[in-house]
């Protein structure tokens, strides 16, 4: 038989029995709609986190830190390295070589210090922490109320809100309930006293020094909800200055006490370097290089390989869960085919008699079979990209009157919609074995004194 007979006889079979063959290509459609709906809600959360990395100003930064640090040494780097006592201090003379590395668009230090600040004659002891003017674009500052910086060593300051809160005497234990705009309104364009010590060689006596007090005011021009140091891991900064301000004012931190390989080295140290690369593709070739310099590095994709195997595994047990709705809608066609077996056991016996042999029988059922697994794959997919969409569409209602910006929860790749279509159709053709080996196995005599 050839194969555009099998397929018209195919065809007409399923119009004849046209309410049990549509209820069962609408079981698959529902088993595929699952399956895509939920392994697109696994994708479309995956992407989400990924571009709020690449948004956060981070996913394309290195940091760096001295192997002299133990708090900062990590034993997967020890044996690609020089022992922590032999490394090189992580100093302005590193700094430089970093900044030069191929790749690499900037390298600057993560200065931050514990201070006091005055505001309305009331002290307020937190942490500041300069802040480049490339992090303008950072989505940290999305949802930022005021302005960025006006220029790299500009004597202003950007508040963290629940520092703002702080300065307006309003509780903070609960941040969440914190409205930026509450507590921006008051503080933009306001000004505050910060406190600060500096420290400074005498003569050349590079370990003589001495500490000088400095009062710098800082006008508040922005207020931002998210915390910009957030994914960093160090600890965290309230107020943020331009670093350009922050290098020139030369506060002593506590690992300027730490001491130097060199005796007579003049170079500020540093606990941290940060490197910001040109694209993420060169994140790891720039990471290799730093390390044969002799200090450790981290970066947010190696913290994405774990968040990656978390998606993975997501993904793969969502896949699980909606084809289990898909096996059920198998049984389905099982049952559809037997029954189409015993009501045209004539017609089989009629086929078989005539010259039809045992893989034409078999042909003709596998026919149906993927032709109801491929209509329900098809209308199934169109059905899951409608829940998706549904889903997304009340999930950004719900965040809008959160308060937060709407996201794309929810993707629908090529690859996903040729692959549930498929899958339904190779699940088709598996359920249909049974029914078209005992359809060819039929003895024509007996089917045909079948009444």
């Amino acid at each position: 038989m050839k194969l555009y007979d099998s397929i018209e006889l195919a065809g007409r079979n399923l119009r004849e029995s046209v309410l049990r063959n549509s209820l069962t290509t609408l079981g698959i459609s529902v088993g595929v709609a699952s399956l895509v709906a939920m392994l697109s809600l696994g994708i479309g959360l995956q992407q989400l986190a990924s571009r709020r990395l690449q948004r956060s100003g981070l996913f394309d930064s290195i940091v760096v830190t001295s192997r002299r640090d133990l708090r900062n040494f990590n034993r997967d780097q020890e044996e690609s390295g020089p022992a922590p006592e032999q490394s090189p201090d992580l100093n302005e003379t590193a700094r430089l070589k970093i900044a030069s590395l191929p790749g690499v668009v900037e390298a600057y230090p993560d200065l931050r210090f514990i201070t006091e600040l005055r505001f309305d004659d009331k002290p307020h002891l937190s942490m500041v922490a300069g802040m480049p003017m490339s992090n303008k674009d950072s989505d940290s500052f999305e949802g930022m109320q005021g302005r960025f910086f006006s220029a790299g060593d500009a004597h202003e300051v950007i508040l963290q809100k629940g520092f703002a809160a702080e300065l307006l005497g309003k509780s903070t234990r609960n941040p969440d309930e914190i409205k930026v705009g509450d507590v921006a309104q008051p503080l933009l364009g306001k000004q505050l006293v910060m406190r600060y010590a500096e420290r400074q060689s005498n003569g050349e006596d590079a370990e003589s020094f001495s500490v000088i007090s400095h009062e710098l005011p800082l006008t508040i021009v922005g207020v931002t909800d998210l915390d910009p140091d957030s994914m960093r891991g160090s600890a965290r900064a309230r107020l943020f200055i331009p670093q350009n301000l922050i290098e020139g004012m030369h506060p002593m931190q506590a690992y300027d006490m730490r001491e130097s390989n060199s005796a007579t080295s003049r170079d500020a140290l540093y606990a941290t370097v940060i490197a910001r690369i040109s694209g993420a593709g060169k994140v790891d070739t720039v990471e290799q290089a730093i390390k044969k310099l002799g200090f450790n590095t981290f970066s947010i994709l190696d913290a994405t390989k774990s968040m990656r195997r978390f998606f993975a595994i997501l993904d793969l047990f969502l896949g699980i869960f909606g084809s289990l709705a898909l096996t059920v809608a198998s049984i389905g066609i099982v049952n559809t085919l037997v029954m189409a077996i015993l009501e045209r056991r004539r017609e089989i016996g009629i086929m078989k008699a005539v010259g039809a042999s045992d893989s034409d029988v078999k042909g003709l059922f596998f026919a149906e079979a993927g032709a109801m697994g491929l209509l329900g794959g098809i209308a199934g997919t169109v059905l899951g990209w409608i829940i998706g969409r549904a889903i997304n569409f009340g999930t950004n209602i719900y965040m809008r009157r959160q308060g937060f910006p709407p996201e794309d929860i929810w993707s629908v790749p090529v690859w996903l919609v040729a692959g549930a279509i498929g899958f339904a159709f190779l699940v088709s053709l598996v359920s249909g074995l049974y029914p078209a080996s005992r359809a060819a196995k039929l003895d024509p005599v007996q089917a045909l004194r079948y009444e």
